[in-house]
């Protein structure tokens, strides 16, 4: 009897002590890794297993004790009422235990441990209340802001893409002269993406981004390969994926230099000739890392910067300016120098389409909306701008006229440019604006967006920002968004697709995290009297296009 009253003690006690939600752990901390995560995660699963074999002996041990009982009570003996008594409050105090801890589970499984802030103390002086003190100007001061700040500023953006794009087409033709299309990449026609092909481009100088997808020569082609889709790669690695080069006809990806033979003037395009085991780093073995069929990025990076400047020297003859790389890290990003000392800077981007799809392969951008550096070159960065542009012109037909949807995103974009410029770069960025736009584009009526709502609207976007940055917590717009309309088609891949948190950098980065929150909060107190500022005067601070550039 002692032992028994002394196992229900010891069970109960324990369950008292250890259990998170009756003694939370206040220095509890998000673990730095994943395989920290994972680890912990098959303990406590190992753990549970155990008490679950424990339960189902006690259980056993009842049924057994239960017919001897009965048998016991049809020979006329008197049962032991006392030491069955206790095992069976031991019994129930353990199915207690269980069902407390599997209810902890459940419950657990409702809000994201990366949505919750590590520390009050990371929270800055406004204590978390949802823009409090934040007071915008009325109406008709932010109407005339955005006339004189952002419209006014922006009117030569037809201008400038019309410039460029014929530039474009003529440095890119340049270039397809020069291609050996038997050994060579086949470049296609570019696309235009992102902020000036959206109109809602802010900053100065007005800059074009335009992507140039491109296939191998025959009879090889590309095979992608999405890491959204796949619930084995960790967190960091989502948005990713590697290119596998292989041939057209199905046969694996091993070279067929080994099967026949090859004559002396003859080259095989994955292998070199000093070796037939591995793919080199020139341009006519397809651009592939060492030693693997995958597609390198700083080949690739490398064979575009030259193929460029070839063309260019081509070219260059027809032309009263000159031509640069303006960061030497990115491929294709070039600056046009006229000979007035302005310049106009513009980024061509290589890109692989994703099978049918309006997907494409990245090899690099300046900020990567995953907020990661990748580990590896054969890492392609799974850009949706095509998708992003043609969501918002989709829903752009649905909206009243003269909506304020981009006015909203301009506004906002402007806002985090000039304390970008006071306090310096943030984790924040104009690609989570976007994304809080899209979500808020897909959640309200479209009469919400008329153009008298621009004040309440503006302020639903910033309210929006500081919720996502509060919970650490900002869900990309496409990758496992089921609301996501089925006329836009999305791969169902990506449809299905875990969703991507945006702002999971802040949960494993603590200094980047304050920095970033207090700089919008900066934000968000200086927006006031910075509107009101530029209402009244517009500093002439930017360079645009020459009035008449020198274009053959």
């Amino acid at each position: 009897m002692a032992m028994g009253l002394f196992r229900v003690c010891l069970v109960v006690v324990t369950a008292i002590i250890n259990h998170p939600l009756l003694f939370p752990r206040e220095n509890a901390t998000v673990p730095e890794n994943e395989e920290e995560i994972i680890r912990k995660m098959q303990e406590h699963h190992e753990k549970l297993q155990l008490e679950q074999l424990r339960l189902e002996e006690e259980v056993a041990r009842l049924v057994a004790e239960k017919e001897a009982l009965e048998q016991m009570v049809e020979e006329g003996q008197q049962p032991p009422e006392a030491h069955s008594a206790w095992d069976l409050w031991s019994t129930l105090c353990m199915i207690l235990f269980l069902i407390i801890e599997v209810w902890r589970q459940d419950h657990q499984d409702g809000p994201s441990s990366e949505c919750l802030a590590s520390d009050e103390d990371e929270l800055p002086g406004l204590g978390g209340t949802p823009l409090q003190g934040l007071t915008l100007p009325d109406k008709a001061t932010l109407g005339h802001f955005y006339e004189r700040c952002i419209r006014a500023s922006t009117a030569d953006v037809a201008r400038t893409r019309e410039f460029v794009e014929g530039f474009v087409d003529d440095l890119l033709e340049a270039l397809r002269s020069l291609c050996n299309r038997d050994t060579d990449m086949e470049l296609e026609d570019f696309i235009g993406v992102d902020s000036m092909y959206e109109n809602w481009q802010v900053d100065r100088p007005l800059m074009c981004h335009l992507f140039v997808p491109f296939t191998p020569p025959e009879p090889y082609c590309f095979y992608p390969e999405l890491w959204c889709s796949n619930r084995s790669v960790p967190l960091d690695r989502q948005g990713y994926g590697q290119i596998k080069v292989g041939r057209a006809d199905g046969d694996p990806p091993g070279c067929i230099c080994g099967k026949t033979k090859l004559g002396e003037d003859m080259l095989c395009l994955l292998h070199s000739k000093k070796s037939g085991v591995r793919p080199s780093g020139e341009v006519e073995d397809l651009l592939c890392a060492k030693e693997c069929p995958y597609l390198d990025t700083m080949q690739v990076m490398k064979w575009f910067q030259k193929a460029l400047t070839k063309a260019w020297h081509c070219i260059a003859h027809k032309y009263e300016f000159d031509l640069a790389f303006g960061q030497l890290n990115t491929p294709g990003s070039l600056k046009i120098k006229f000979r007035s000392g302005k310049f106009m800077p513009f980024t061509l981007t290589p890109v692989i389409q994703c099978d049918d799809s309006d997907l494409y392969f990245v090899s690099h951008l300046p900020r990567e909306p995953c907020g990661r550096i990748p580990i590896s070159s054969t890492e392609w960065l799974l850009s949706f701008a095509v998708y992003e542009r043609h969501f918002l012109r989709m829903t752009a037909k649905t909206l009243p006229e003269g909506a304020c949807h981009l006015s909203c995103l301009q506004i906002a974009s402007f806002l985090l440019s000039k304390q970008s410029c006071l306090t310096g770069p943030n984790g924040l960025n104009n690609y989570h604006l976007k994304t809080a736009l899209l979500h808020l584009l897909l959640s309200r009526r479209a009469n919400d967006w008329k153009t008298s709502q621009l004040d309440a609207r503006l302020h639903d976007l910033l309210c929006f920002l500081e919720k996502s940055l509060l919970e650490k917590k900002l869900h990309h717009f496409f990758v496992g968004n089921r609301k996501v309309p089925e006329a836009m088609g999305l791969p169902e891949a990506v449809r299905k697709a875990e969703p991507l948190n945006l702002f999971r950098p802040f949960v494993l980065q603590r200094s980047l995290y304050r920095t970033t929150l207090d700089s919008f909060y900066e934000m968000l107190k200086n927006a006031p009297t910075l509107i009101s500022e530029y209402s009244l005067h517009v500093p002439n601070d930017h360079a645009g296009l020459p009035p008449k550039a020198a274009v053959p």
